[in-house]
């Protein structure tokens, strides 16, 4: 499988975007250390989400945190945007799409689903982005799949199903789901799709890198918190919603998604999206022991299946 770091850096040459105190580690250590990190961040996100709910409304949150972070990202990388602008101005159709679809897309549909289901469903189904990845990867770029890999996608898809049907398998045939759940699932697929895409990144510093995309997410964010505010759905921003955004954008905005790029570019996007098994985890013991969600039988079945399916397709996309 090829992978971002081929036109970026080598696997243990050092990034100007990686975290200072993971310098001091060796190439595949560092690797893990940062995408730990962003899973971490990401199983925050999903409680951020949540506590969120009627406090702002999920496209006022979207553009809100994209606009944090373009002026906390800009104040550092400016010297290496004007530095990198030769490299970056081909790609500048290619970084609206990835800023869009991949950073505000994914955002304003998992907030919006935050409204409609549970944190435990939210982290669980997250925990789909690698199984998308593998069906992605192999539509766009012919990597390989092997059997074991849909044996595992198939688990994979059956644990969501049992997330969204609450192990109740009549609403298949009365077709009843939930709607944050379908939003989730769809934000999966755009949030894979980046990570694909991720590959074809111009070779320029993780931290130049992210502060175009998160450009360009605050750009298309701001139309869509203006059809919600037009449409009568807007909610302006708590106390409370300010205390979360400046946690979103610290942590799950900014550390996560500059760990994420760097990580994607030591490992790849296959071996990087085995990181994205530990939010279903994370989430979810976050969701019982902060927000005091059940956790109900099917989510136990749910979050087997899930990992299980996921270990199996990435075990063997590796060795592939």
């Amino acid at each position: 499988m090829s992978s971002a770091g081929s036109r970026t850096a080598t696997r243990d040459e050092p990034s100007e975007g990686s975290v200072p105190l993971l310098m001091f580690a060796s190439g595949p250590v560092r690797a893990y250390l940062l995408l730990c990190t962003t899973t971490l961040c990401w199983g925050a996100n999903t409680i951020f989400a949540k506590l969120a709910v009627g406090e702002v409304s999920p496209m006022m949150l979207t553009a809100w945190r994209w606009l944090g972070v373009v002026l906390l990202v800009w104040m550092l990388a400016y010297r290496r945007v004007i530095r990198d602008w030769d490299l970056l101005r081909p790609h500048l159709v290619y970084l609206l799409l990835m800023g869009i679809f991949g950073f505000s897309g994914f955002n304003g549909l998992f907030y919006a689903a935050a409204h409609q289901t549970t944190a435990l469903n939210l982290g669980i189904i997250q925990g789909t982005v690698p199984v998308f990845v593998i069906i992605g990867a192999f539509i766009v770029f012919r990597d390989r799949v092997t059997l074991l890999q849909c044996l595992g996608i198939f688990v994979t898809l059956i644990g969501v199903l049992f997330v969204v049907t609450e192990g109740d398998v009549t609403r298949l045939q009365q077709l009843t789901f939930n709607a944050g759940d379908l939003m989730i699932i769809l934000a999966c697929a755009l949030y894979a799709g980046y990570t694909i895409w991720l590959r074809e990144k111009p070779a320029v510093s993780a931290l130049t890198w992210f502060a175009m995309l998160a450009t360009a997410a605050f750009i298309a964010s701001v139309p869509m918190a203006i059809v919600e505010w037009q449409l009568g759905f807007g909610q302006y921003p708590t106390p409370t919603a300010w205390g979360l955004l400046v946690l979103i954008i610290l942590l799950p905005s900014f550390l996560a998604q500059i760990c994420f790029i760097r990580g994607v570019e030591l490992l790849g996007p296959g071996r990087a999206g085995v990181f994205v098994n530990l939010v279903p985890i994370l989430s979810s013991i976050a969701a019982v022991f902060v927000l005091g969600e059940a956790f109900e039988w099917f989510h136990a079945v749910a979050l087997v299946l899930v990992i299980a399916g996921i270990g199996v397709a990435e075990r063997f996309a590796i060795r592939a």
